[in-house]
């Protein structure tokens, strides 16, 4: 049979096989970084494989966890910062895990696009190595889709997926009881949640993500895309020095949702006066003239992290983690009646 004249090639219908060739040799070395106690394999393989054996583990259960990092996506296109927003999508489940109790291990990715920007993507997976490198975790493996038709040019999607392990019986929450304090660790700002609001209020103040930041320095869309908090680390070092009943990692639904999946049943009274509010969010509730109580159940509001802890072992862990860095405070305590009450609530 003669060769056809006139066949089309994958590349003729866009999708880029070399780029995509091209885009794992760029971030191998970024991976390799990333390497700890248990990386078995490289990237490239079919599957990625990791020992638990080698991670030191003797009997252990293991934890995963996924997320994205929602509309924040949208600037982080718009306005073309794309160094950071990998840091955002690997804290979304590392945070999630070290709650369990569990210490992260290796971290797939899955980037999606129309079409292959070499540079952009190679920006976006260093940032996901570099929140891995942060967090402890490996990133082992991850899948890069080129889908023609799916998306507007430049735009693209990420989802994380992140495993991690804990020692059998070391599972967290575990003995939450009345009179527990709740000591919470300061957000970097909005984080990875609510950007559907944000984005909102940022329309109706009329200003474009070039404008310079009502409350800091550099432009609104720099800020805005200040990379979520990754508290592992120093979260884990809590654990292992003893006392710490609970952790709730403060996203979407705020200190009202999330702090009372952890509490057993139980409730919290939290001393709204006790910590300072970003000037994000000042700025956020002004111009959405957003409700306290909406706040509240919506972002962070500046709390990212809450450890529930044993009152005797309270102020050894709130100087632990003020000495690693962490800004600590105290915002309340574990009470009988379930639901969240604030004071100094107006």
């Amino acid at each position: 049979m003669s060769e056809s004249k006139n066949g089309i090639t994958y590349a003729d219908a866009g999708v880029d096989i070399d780029a995509g060739n091209e885009l794992v040799e760029r971030i191998k070395p970024a991976a390799k970084r990333t390497s700890r106690p248990g990386t078995m394999s490289g990237l490239g393989g079919f599957g990625a494989l990791f020992d638990l054996k080698g991670a030191g583990y003797e009997d252990p259960i293991l934890v995963a966890a996924t997320d994205g990092v929602g509309t924040k996506l949208r600037i982080a296109i718009d306005t073309g910062h794309v160094d950071t927003i990998g840091i955002d999508l690997v804290a979304m489940c590392v945070n999630d895990l070290v709650c369990q109790g569990a210490e992260p291990l290796f971290f797939l990715d899955y980037f999606a696009t129309g079409k292959l920007e070499l540079e952009q993507a190679t920006a976006i997976i260093n940032g996901i190595a570099k929140g891995c490198e942060l967090s402890g975790a490996a990133l082992i493996g991850g899948e890069t889709a080129e889908m023609p038709g799916m998306y507007h040019k430049g735009d693209f999607d990420l989802a994380g997926f992140a495993v991690g392990a804990m020692e059998r019986g070391e599972d967290l929450p575990k003995n939450v009881a009345a009179g527990d304090v709740l000591l919470g660790l300061a957000s970097d700002g909005v984080h990875s949640n609510g950007y559907s609001l944000v984005r909102k209020i940022v329309e109706l103040s009329g200003l474009g993500w070039d404008a310079a930041c009502p409350w800091g320095e550099g432009s609104l869309g720099e800020l805005l895309l200040t990379p979520t908090r990754l508290y592992v680390k120093n979260s884990l070092a809590a654990v292992r020095a003893g006392g710490v009943h609970a952790l709730a990692h403060i996203t979407g639904g705020g200190l009202t949702e999330n702090l009372p999946r952890v509490l057993d049943g139980l409730g919290a009274e939290i001393d709204f006066a006790s910590w300072e509010k970003p000037g994000v969010f000042k700025w956020l509730q002004s111009v959405g003239g957003i409700a306290e109580r909406e706040m509240l159940k919506t972002f962070n509001y500046g709390i990212g992290m809450v450890l529930v802890v044993d009152p005797a072992r309270a102020e050894a862990l709130e100087a632990l983690l003020s000495e690693a860095g962490e800004t600590v405070c105290r915002l309340g305590t574990v009470t009988e009646a379930a639901g969240i009450t604030y004071t100094n609530l107006d």
